[in-house]
């Protein structure tokens, strides 16, 4: 592909990936009025989250030039990665192979081949996840031309987070007259949670840094892979090398029922069809508010849609139990806040350039 239609495919891959909304939701919870704040991330490219690093990692190795056109991208994934690996490769002109879990939804595993990646299904007793990798590196290291993204490892997966997500966090919080005190989020690779704290940190050292993960299988808690839960997309099984426990403030578990529960809320209450991670997300941002003070900014990510999990049990009745949070919120209201960030989207402006949208 020549230089100048890359730079145009990047350009406009550049518009379709990040800038996403800020949603202030509105709830009560056990009587008293609480928000919380959530980057709405299925408007990205692939309705998620990892859209944002596909594409800043891929835009680094051609600048560093790890990767030429044509070379076939291969990565390890639980679904969102690979998806936008197979989008965002696609876009750019390069085979995509993909390796995945079986047990994944089944509308991850289409949309991966919808997008004209080929996959390989890994089963547990193939490796699960680590065995995911491992098939990854042997295909890596057997044919010539390929890149392997190795979002787990690569450095460059923070880097998106700390130069496009938090950046856009602090600058629409600040459009709507407020600063943030904490950051909660699931952990697949880590890279969402490292690269937001990282820049909020800069802004101001005192910001809270929370990983949540499910009550049912707490690898960053114990520190090695123990049950098994529903979440997918976070907690794949191990610790991800780009993860640096000892930034983080601690770490709150949820259950993944409970998740359920709170992602069926959002979509039947306020019509924001997310998936299991984000009403795990919200709820662990639920538990850091009411330990906070209600007061306090406290921000999320709702990190993709509903639609990659039809066949999963958030299509299904879920069983309440005592602890769970679910029962004891309300949802009365979400308001959008829209300020674009131009220095996000990989545009070079002034600061005065800034663009504000309506709130």
């Amino acid at each position: 592909m020549a230089k100048t239609k890359l730079e145009s495919r990047f350009a406009a891959l550049s518009r379709m990936v990040g800038n996403t909304p800020l949603l202030a939701i509105e709830f009560r919870f056990r009587g008293r009025n609480r928000v919380i704040y959530a980057k709405c991330e299925q408007m990205n490219l692939t309705g998620s989250i990892k859209d944002r690093m596909a594409l800043h990692i891929l835009r680094r190795a051609y600048e560093e030039e790890r990767i030429k056109p044509g070379d076939r991208i291969v990565e390890a994934t639980s679904g969102n990665t690979g998806i936008a690996f197979a989008a965002v490769g696609r876009m750019l002109g390069h085979p995509v192979t993909i390796f995945m879990p079986d047990w994944m939804s089944t509308e991850r595993k289409q949309l991966i081949a919808g997008y004209g990646a080929a996959i390989t299904l890994v089963s547990r007793e193939q490796g699960g996840f680590v065995g995911a990798i491992r098939q990854a590196e042997e295909l890596a290291a057997a044919e010539q031309n390929v890149f392997l993204p190795r979002q787990f490892s690569n450095a460059d997966n923070v880097q998106a987070h700390e130069t496009t997500t938090g950046p856009e966090i602090d600058l629409q919080l600040q459009a709507a007259g407020l600063r943030i005190d904490a950051f909660v989020a699931g952990i697949g690779t880590g890279g969402t949670v490292m690269g937001v704290g990282r820049y909020l940190r800069k802004q101001n050292s005192g910001v809270r840094m929370h990983a949540a993960e499910p009550a049912e299988s707490p690898i960053l808690t114990t520190g090695r892979k123990c049950g098994h839960h529903r979440i997918q997309g976070i907690c794949d099984e191990f610790i991800p090398a780009i993860v640096d426990l000892d930034q983080l403030d601690s770490v709150v578990h949820v259950s993944d029922g409970d998740s359920i529960l709170m992602s069926q809320r959002l979509a039947a209450g306020l019509g924001l069809g997310v998936g299991l991670s984000s009403g795990c997300n919200f709820l662990g941002a639920v538990r850091l508010l009411d330990e906070m003070g209600g007061d306090a900014v406290v921000a999320t990510v709702f990190a993709d849609d509903n639609k990659k999990y039809l066949t999963t049990d958030l299509m299904r009745d879920e069983p309440l139990r005592a602890d769970y949070l679910t029962p004891h919120i309300e949802l009365t209201g979400i308001r959008v806040h829209r300020r674009i960030c131009q220095m996000c989207a990989g545009e070079t402006i002034a600061p005065e350039g800034i663009l504000a949208a309506s709130t």
